[in-house]
């Protein structure tokens, strides 16, 4: 493993592999909360015209993608607060504009599917200084804001109704969500891509919570999982020589898969336990 640190490329890609793991989690637990764990996949599809666009004018796809993306968030909030919609109508309506949008769009500009693909399925190794200055800009932005601002978006993600009450804007704070979403969607999409961005939100989460009770534990748990699978899931891509993207996602899937077994494994032993004592 200590041999990825002699190749410059594998630096980049580590270091953009560390932020990603600890941004798409921290916003993620948000989205498991207010059940819209297919939010990541709806705004990616629309970051993925934002790439198009970036790719036709000769912008940084990264960039534009970030404006595709945030303004896709505020349609759907939008959509689901003031329009007679419901959030599943809004999210598939951004599945197929996105995603025909992006595909109508590269091929004006004359790229290949290869270009596409690699910013559907993430290509970590391509990163560039530059991209890793942007992807830190904006990561820790999303870091900051979920710590510093974890109790308000609970409460609208966990009880809008008493939060109202309560005199927490809901609608500033859910509108808060959905951009955050679509930041980190967007610093993901060199890591593990625009299709599997969402994986990397949701799966830490449903793995922490394997391990914890509490919001608070969950949040932490699924970022220290996210950043496992992130940073393990590219050294075992350069090991086996498989694509990082994929690999990431699988590697929280086998977090996921290994805590869950083990907690069952806990509980039927507690449930033994107490058997073994009730009848003795």
């Amino acid at each position: 493993m200590l041999d990825l640190l002699d190749y410059e490329f594998m630096r980049l890609a580590l270091a953009a592999a560390v932020i990603t793991g600890l941004t798409a989690p921290a916003i993620g637990v948000f989205l498991v909360q207010r059940r819209l764990a297919l939010l990541g996949d709806g705004i990616g599809h629309v970051a993925l015209t934002g790439v198009a666009v970036g790719l036709l004018t000769g912008t940084a796809p990264i960039l534009t993608a970030v404006v595709a993306a945030v303004a896709g968030a505020v349609v759907i909030e939008v959509m689901r607060a003031y329009a007679r919609t419901s959030g599943d109508v809004a999210l598939a309506m951004l599945f197929y504009g996105g995603i025909a949008g992006g595909v109508m769009i590269v091929n004006l500009a004359g790229e290949s599917a290869a270009k596409l693909n690699s910013y559907l399925f993430g290509s970590i190794v391509t990163v560039t200084p530059a991209d890793l200055r942007i992807i830190a800009l904006l990561g820790g932005v999303v870091l900051l804001l979920t710590l510093t601002a974890a109790p308000q978006l609970f409460a609208v993600c966990q009880d809008p109704d008493h939060a109202q009450v309560s005199g927490v804007p809901v609608r500033l704070y859910s509108l808060l969500v959905a951009v955050l979403a679509a930041v980190t969607i967007t610093v993901a999409m060199r890591t593990v891509g625009l299709l599997l961005v969402s994986a990397l939100m949701i799966v830490p989460v449903a793995a922490a919570q394997q391990l914890t009770r509490s919001f608070r534990g969950t949040h932490l748990a699924a970022m220290a999982i996210g950043l496992f699978a992130a940073v393990g899931g590219v050294g075992l891509s350069f090991e086996v020589d498989t694509q990082p993207g994929p690999t990431i996602v699988m590697t929280a899937l086998a977090c996921f898969v290994v805590l869950a077994l083990a907690r069952g494994v806990v509980a039927l032993t507690a449930r033994g336990k107490t058997r073994r004592l009730e009848s003795a």
